[in-house]
């Protein structure tokens, strides 16, 4: 047991050992990316029409008349103090903007997991229990349509079906425009229950229902494939014939030693999906103007914000390769066939 230990803790240590490289890999592709892509942040922020005395200045503030190289170290000296700096749009910390608009993505990211695992897992249960007849082949066709579905065209069908035909949904945005907010984690759900407002929670609801069951129908036939190749898999191996030898029941086989099995690598699928969307579904956030990071990050591309550009990526990119980490160790954790 002392030995498995060591050896997670080593597998843990070289995998975070890692992560610095990683990011440092990604933050000067992107500072590169940015300074060769065509347009001026100058010309975003004063318009073409400005006088050259009003873009040498803002040049000046912004540092963009520094040389390359030394843009780059500040760059870099900034992000290890997590300093991403100012929006060239706002002026507002980059760092702030991330903070308050996160926790939209997040909680878009948790509802269409767990709508994508209520819709998928039944589907692949039935799929497997009726092998080889029609409904497994539908749950089959079914979760291969879904998957090849692209989001913001999915997101548009939701929109034109639920929100123009039957007017039961609203067409986008986060909470009603006009109705005060609880501003408590960031989580307007979470926030709605620890102020004890049923309204805000039924308007938080209300409109993170459509965008989150759709997305959570697009990704479910990733959860149905895997969960029914994994346990007809997990089904067909020596040690559930060994269970089935002794007398076990066919109901303790299942949920003792088939599923178990099954998850683990469904766990992986679920973090690296969650990890995907913490950083937002680009298209889909903009298609249904939901507030979180992606909506951020396709309004500073929009408006050459160099800095929010930067600062989204490589915060985005922490995250990611966080929670892939966490996952890893998880699964190595779980399942002691993993050499590591």
């Amino acid at each position: 047991m002392s030995r498995n230990l060591n050896k997670l803790l080593n597998y843990s240590l070289l995998k975070i050992s890692l992560i610095p490289i990683m990011l440092w890999i990604i933050s000067s592709l992107v500072f590169i990316l940015l300074r060769v892509a065509p347009g001026d942040p100058v010309d975003a922020i004063l318009g073409s029409g400005a006088d050259e005395v009003s873009r040498e200045f803002l040049r000046n503030k912004l540092g963009l008349n520094e040389p390359l190289i030394s843009q780059y170290f500040s760059y870099i000296k900034n992000i290890l103090h997590l300093d991403f700096g100012q929006s060239l749009s706002t002026e507002e910390p980059v760092l702030n903007i991330i903070i308050k608009s996160l926790p939209a993505s997040l909680e878009l990211g948790f509802f269409s997991i767990l709508s994508a695992t209520l819709i998928g897992f039944p589907l692949g249960l039935l799929g497997l229990r009726n092998r080889g007849k029609k409904t497994d082949y539908f749950t089959r066709i079914l979760g291969i349509a879904t998957y090849a579905i692209p989001p913001f065209w999915g997101a548009m069908l939701a929109q034109l079906l639920f929100s123009v035909f039957f007017n039961i949904s609203p067409i986008g945005g986060r909470f009603p425009i006009f109705q005060q907010q609880p501003q408590i984690t960031g989580f307007l759900v979470l926030d709605s229950i620890l102020s004890n407002n049923i309204i805000a929670l039924k308007d938080s609801l209300y409109h993170l229902a459509l965008p989150s069951i759709t997305l959570g129908f697009l990704l479910s036939g990733i959860f149905s494939r895997s969960l029914r190749v994994n346990l007809d898999k997990t089904l067909k191996s020596d040690y559930v014939n060994a269970a089935i030898c002794r007398g076990i029941s066919s109901k303790k086989i299942f949920l003792n030693h088939a599923l178990p099995n099954a998850l683990l690598p469904i766990v992986t699928i679920s973090g690296l999906t969650m990890a995907s969307l913490a950083g937002g579904a680009l298209l889909f956030e903009v298609t249904f103007s939901w507030p979180g990071i992606a909506l951020r990050l396709h309004e500073a591309i929009s408006q050459r914000d160099y800095t929010l550009v930067q600062g989204i990526v490589i915060f985005t990119s922490m995250l990611i390769v966080s929670l892939n980490l966490f996952v890893d160790i998880l699964i190595a954790y779980l399942d002691p066939r993993i050499e590591y």
